[in-house]
């Protein structure tokens, strides 16, 4: 019982090893709470939400006083008081209001788009370093293999049994192979510092960096339609268009005339007036062409949003059929390094002396070089896959 019991314990161990490999979106999830970008973003934006909330009220009411002497003597002071309070026809405040309403809404589509560019290289920045990783990992075996059988050709070129060209051969290996592997580990430092930085600053933890579960790509039509309807750009395109036609609205409402109420106080040589003050202002000039500069608008931001649809489509269909073709390719190498035991083959071959070393690092050099061929489709695959969903970021 005793033994099962340390069995089951080592087993629940290994699983929970496997679970703790780190995940592109838990990566995701701190960028986002950390990043700066979107931090100012938000903070951005909260500013411009409190901007659209001004300007909703009357104007400031006006108070006037005036002290006159009177020339000559005997003429008596003048005192004259007044306040007065100005407003926009009715219909202004509820204009300003509906416009303020819906460039508040806008603002979450401009948040939302601006994130989604970010958590998107992030992505596909922890993409590229799981593919380095991948193949930083076959880089250290061949290498370790080379190593081995320098070792090896070395010894066996003291007691007569290899030539000097094999050595050679192998050094020459080994120099490319150093080569690969100190190029990736810059490449995979060079992506940690960008995911520092996009995370805030803050050091991941990266070391058991794993794909995410690859989610399944419906037909296009679908796809299509799905991105469309989540498409923040386009939403802000649109949201613009509801902006200008209610700026239009308000131009025409502030061309209706302005009201003027208050109360008036004078008093001279001993005399007082005092009453009501009415005044009406009326727009001839001052919004003269107005609504026609927010109609030519209207119809750029049409032109503008058509544009965007355009270009959203053909470059879908373009990362569509990428997909597809990747996905095909992707298939064929699993299909082949499923079963494929190319390498303790060729040892077993060169322990043997069926082939020469020449022979065994030349086949070698083809199976690593399909082998890295096939960790890149599968990082491509992923990263195209990962543009198409970017609207779920």
């Amino acid at each position: 019982m005793k033994k099962l019991f340390y069995i089951l314990l080592l087993l629940f161990g290994i699983a929970l090893n496997a679970k703790s490999q780190i995940s592109i979106d838990s990566v995701l999830y701190k960028i986002e709470q950390n990043n700066k970008t979107i931090q100012a973003n938000v903070q951005f934006w909260e500013v411009k939400k409190m901007e659209y909330k001004t300007g909703l009220t009357p104007y400031n009411p006006k108070v006037e006083y005036d002290y006159l002497n009177g020339s000559p003597e005997g003429a008596g002071n003048q005192i004259e008081f007044s306040i007065t309070q100005s407003f926009d026809f009715p219909t202004v405040y509820s204009k300003r209001k509906q416009l303020s309403r819906e460039q508040i809404k806008q603002a979450e589509f401009q948040l939302t788009s601006a994130k989604q560019d970010i958590l998107l290289e992030a992505k596909l920045i922890c993409i590229e370093l799981v593919y380095r990783d991948k193949f930083q990992s076959e880089v250290i075996k061949r290498k370790q293999s080379t190593e081995k059988w320098l070792a090896d050709f070395q010894s066996s070129m003291i007691k007569g049994g290899r030539s000097v060209l094999d050595v050679n051969k192998a050094k020459l290996q080994l120099t490319e192979i150093n080569a690969d592997f100190q190029k990736n580990r810059s490449a995979i430092n060079q992506l940690n510092q960008r995911l520092t930085e996009l995370n805030g600053g803050v050091v991941l933890n990266l070391t058991d960096l794993s794909y995410s579960e690859l989610i399944e790509v419906p037909s296009f039509e679908n796809l299509e339609e799905e991105i469309k309807a989540n498409d923040p750009i386009r939403e802000y395109m649109e949201q613009e268009n509801v902006i200008i036609e209610k700026k239009i609205e308000l131009s025409k409402a502030m061309s209706l005339p302005k009201v003027e109420a208050g109360y008036r106080y004078q008093a001279i040589l001993g005399q007082r007036f005092n009453g009501v003050h009415v005044g009406l202002t009326i727009p001839l000039w001052e919004n003269k062409n107005k609504v026609k500069a927010q109609q030519a608008n209207l119809e750029f931001n049409d032109l503008n949003l058509k544009n965007h649809s355009n270009e959203r489509y053909y470059y879908i269909q373009n990362m569509y059929e990428k997909q597809l073709n990747l996905k095909l390719t992707l298939d064929e190498y699993a299909l082949l390094f499923t079963d494929l035991n190319t390498e303790e083959l060729l040892d077993k071959s060169l322990a043997l002396g069926h082939i020469s070393a020449i022979e065994y690092f030349m086949e070698m050099s083809f199976y690593y070089d399909a082998l890295k061929n096939y960790l890149m489709t599968e990082k491509e695959y992923r990263q195209s896959v990962a543009e198409l969903f970017k609207y779920k970021l």
